[in-house]
């Protein structure tokens, strides 16, 4: 029987919340089988967090020499994943993504696709440059359709740049030059799951990666089976970290579209039901939280003005540590913010 302590420490031990990972960046991007990368920055913060000595040009130079690309993965999202994961578990999304364009019609998928493959080998492109193409090509389509197609049903990676957070605004997209697996296995993707983010059930594992149907092959799997908070079965691989509930969890601050915060279908090991709203905003941003004991006590912010950089923390409950909370913020925030003269923290009512 896990309780649900026990639960947030087993997944923070293996998400390296507990203790910084000692190796490499391209190995804890791997570890936990990628990172949310919507935006620039937020990844290179949740690797800050996770990472022990992490400075910014090693995940900079990671990303130039293609050993971890930004890439559409998990849930059609942009991630940043190593480049063996894109070649082992692209192809295994690839009918999501197909689904998930499908959502679109009035247009040949197949021609989109062979006229975009024709530009994009050229050179790289940007979505605003592709789609103006794709429409002279394909004239009374919607472009934005036309792009969406191109972005679910092509296998691309974001072209890096000297940028400080290596990505300009507008980037351009490119083949990755890979090979990608052949026979992509889902118990591969289940195994490097439940290492990241473990125990853990079918449905956490479908909200995670959008593939659905994981039940048989979990069931299949030479796995743990534990019950877990309200008698919920759990799937773990054997021999998994499970540290239990009353190891000490620091302060950790994760970026905004966090992979952890949307790695369950139950968020509650991480984040109490109560606060949901607070997290995730009705137009679907998922803020960024502060951890505290393990669980998410508040969302944060950075607000930048001239030459000084403020850190906002927002608690969820009037009884918050702030000292505890102010050494941890204050070197994230250095290293969000590297130019500032001056540094700040605010925690608002």
């Amino acid at each position: 029987m896990l309780t649900l302590r026990d639960l947030n420490r087993a997944t923070l031990s293996r998400q390296h919340l507990l203790d910084r990972y000692e190796g490499d960046v391209t190995d804890v991007v791997h570890r936990l089988a990628g990172l949310q990368a919507q935006e620039p920055r937020p990844p290179y913060l949740g690797v800050w967090s996770r990472l022990a000595n992490f400075e910014r040009t090693g995940l900079h130079d990671a990303l130039h020499a293609g050993t971890v690309l930004r890439a559409t993965m998990w849930r059609a999202t942009l991630h940043l994943v190593t480049a063996a994961d894109f070649a082992a578990f692209r192809p295994l999304l690839a009918p999501v993504l197909a689904a998930a364009a499908r959502r679109f019609d009035g247009y040949d998928a197949a021609a989109v696709v062979a006229a975009a493959g024709r530009m994009l080998a050229e050179r790289p492109h940007t979505f605003n440059e592709l789609r103006p193409k794709l429409l002279e090509e394909f004239p009374g389509a919607n472009d934005r359709a036309l792009g969406y197609a191109v972005r679910m049903l092509t296998p691309l990676a974001v072209v890096p740049t000297d940028d400080r957070w290596s990505f300009p605004r507008d980037p351009a997209f490119a083949p990755p030059g890979i090979g990608l697996d052949p026979e992509p296995r889902p118990q591969a993707l289940v195994e490097r799951y439940l290492a990241a983010y473990g125990p853990a059930t079918p449905a956490d594992v479908q909200a995670w990666s959008g593939l659905a149907g994981l039940r048989p092959v979990m069931e299949a799997m030479e796995l743990d089976r534990l019950a877990g908070p309200a008698g919920k079965e759990l799937f773990d691989l054997p021999g998994a970290p499970r540290p239990g509930g009353d190891v000490p969890a620091p302060v950790r601050f994760l970026p905004d579209f966090d992979t952890l915060v949307l790695g369950h279908a139950d968020r509650t090991r991480l984040l109490a039901d109560a606060y949901k709203g607070l997290v995730t905003t009705k137009n679907l941003r998922v803020r960024a939280v502060v951890l505290v004991d393990g669980f998410a006590a508040g969302t944060w912010q950075i607000k930048r003005s001239g030459k000084k950089a403020k850190l906002l923390i927002s608690p969820f409950e009037a009884k918050f540590p702030r000292d505890a909370v102010a050494e941890e913020g204050l070197r994230m925030l250095a290293f969000a913010e590297p130019d500032a003269a001056a540094h700040d923290l605010e925690v608002t009512a």
